[in-house]
Parts: C-alpha cells; sequence; structure tokens
C-alpha cells in the first residue's frame, strides 16, 4: 500500500487555450489533511472538479488508492471512497436533519434496497442516522428542518451526509467560507475529529484555519504549485508571501 493515498501526475486543464490547471503534481498522504491554497483564480475549485471527475482532464493521470481513476465516471469513484462534500445545496432544505442523514445512508446503500418502500426500514437506519448526528453534535437539531439551522451547523450536517457515505478520503471545498468565529472553531474541531481513520483534503482561504488543522499545504498559483510542505515553512516562502499579497496577508494568520 503506498503511503500516498491520491496522486496526481501532469494533471492539467485547459479551456479555450487558458490553462486553469497546468502540470500538477500533487501527492497527498494517507491520513493527512491536506490543504489546498491560493489565490482567487488559483485553479484550486479546478483541481476539485478533475478530482471528482466532474471535469475530464486534458492531459494528466489520478490515482486514488492503487487505482487509476482518471477516465473513470464520477460515480465510480465515489463507490471506491473518494467523496466530496457539497455546499449546502447537497442537503434538502425542508426536510428535517435527521431525514437529510437518512438520504445519505440510503445512497450508500444503494437503491436496490428499495427501502423508501416501508417505514419500518427507515427506522433501521434512524440509529445509525443518530450516532452520525452525534458525531458532527448535531443531536438536538435532529427534527429541526434544515432550512431554519444556523450557518455553521448546516455546514456540519453536510459533513455528516459525507460521513454517511464512509468516505476514506474527503475533499473539503471551503468549509469555513462565510463563517463567523466561534461556528470556525467548531467546524475545525469537527474536521479534526472526523480526520481520525481518514484522509481529507480540503480548499480553504482561511489561513488560521489552515495553519491550526493541516498536516502539508500545496499552495497553487495560475494553476501551478508553487509551494509544497508543513505551514510553517510554506508559510514563510517570499514566492507565497509574494503571491499572496494584495489577496491577502500571510501573516494574519499566525494570530
Amino acid at each position: 500500500m503506498s503511503e500516498f493515498i491520491l496522486e496526481t501526475a501532469g494533471l492539467t486543464k485547459e479551456f479555450k487555450g487558458f490553462a486553469a490547471v497546468s502540470n500538477v503534481d500533487l501527492q497527498v498522504r494517507r491520513g493527512h489533511i491536506h490543504a489546498l491554497i491560493g489565490p482567487n483564480g488559483a485553479g484550486k475549485t479546478t483541481v476539485f472538479n478533475l478530482l471528482t471527475k466532474f471535469l475530464p482532464p486534458t492531459r494528466g493521470k489520478i490515482t486514488f488508492d492503487g487505482h487509476d481513476i482518471t477516465r473513470e465516471a464520477p460515480a465510480v469513484t465515489a463507490r471506491r471512497g473518494l467523496v466530496r462534500s457539497f455546499q449546502i445545496s447537497a442537503t434538502f432544505p425542508h426536510l428535517t436533519v435527521m431525514e437529510n442523514v437518512r438520504i445519505g445512508l440510503q445512497r450508500k446503500l444503494g437503491t436496490e434496497f428499495h427501502f423508501w418502500r416501508s417505514e419500518k426500514s427507515l427506522n433501521v437506519l434512524n440509529d445509525q442516522a443518530m450516532e452520525l448526528l452525534e458525531a458532527v453534535d448535531l443531536t438536538s437539531f435532529a427534527d429541526t428542518v434544515t432550512a431554519e439551522m444556523p450557518y455553521g451547523r448546516k455546514r456540519a450536517l453536510e459533513i455528516a451526509t459525507t460521513l454517511a457515505l464512509e468516505p476514506t478520503m474527503m475533499l473539503l471545498d471551503e468549509p469555513t467560507q462565510g463563517m463567523g468565529h466561534e461556528d470556525i472553531g467548531r467546524i475545525v474541531d469537527l474536521i479534526r475529529k472526523v480526520s481520525a481513520n481518514r484522509t481529507i483534503l480540503m480548499v480553504e482561504h482561511n489561513l488560521s484555519v489552515v495553519a491550526n488543522l493541516c498536516d502539508r499545504i500545496t499552495v497553487l498559483q495560475r494553476g501551478s504549485i508553487l509551494a509544497e510542505g508543513p505551514y510553517e515553512e510554506v508559510s514563510k516562502n517570499p514566492q507565497v508571501l509574494e503571491a499572496y499579497v494584495g489577496s491577502s496577508d500571510m501573516n494574519d494568520a499566525h494570530h
């Protein structure tokens, strides 16, 4: 078993001659929390879209857990355990928090079980759903209609519905975006908790979150890797500091 659960080689995505992602060699170690950072337009989201097969690469190779997944269908890759946590749109706003988690659990089981046909068989999932809600500290919200939940808690629910799919590797897209201080702290604790037996790759703007949470950082600029390493090292890299000037101050992260 390779120490790297996910690797890309020469990963490139061109749109009408413009390279959004250019020759990216990414290596994510098994069990790590790995962050993808960089100024706006650096290609972070495109990398995520390539990894989760929403976009086909122009060139390059993606290997996950020893399998070449470059040309695989998104659903096949997800079943291998590489799962992306979506923004809130992935949950159903008019259902309760509990019902949303249950739907995630049903997805994992696959439709061939026709679980929705019987109320009784849904109850089997209730215990599992409550366990997941407990894991993300949402038991008190179980019967709350999702649309009525505070923003930060919706993001926790989104992580719970992703966990329902039992990922070996989770991709988190800006998990703390738009959150206040208290919510950020809660989500950071949650990510640390759910990382216990899985790998996490996250795109994150908030550098203090990255500094506190991540084992390794890859900095993208204009679609290419500018630097890689632990935060301490990357944050002192003059090229990285220069890339961040004007978009966000790297030094703020230390406080």
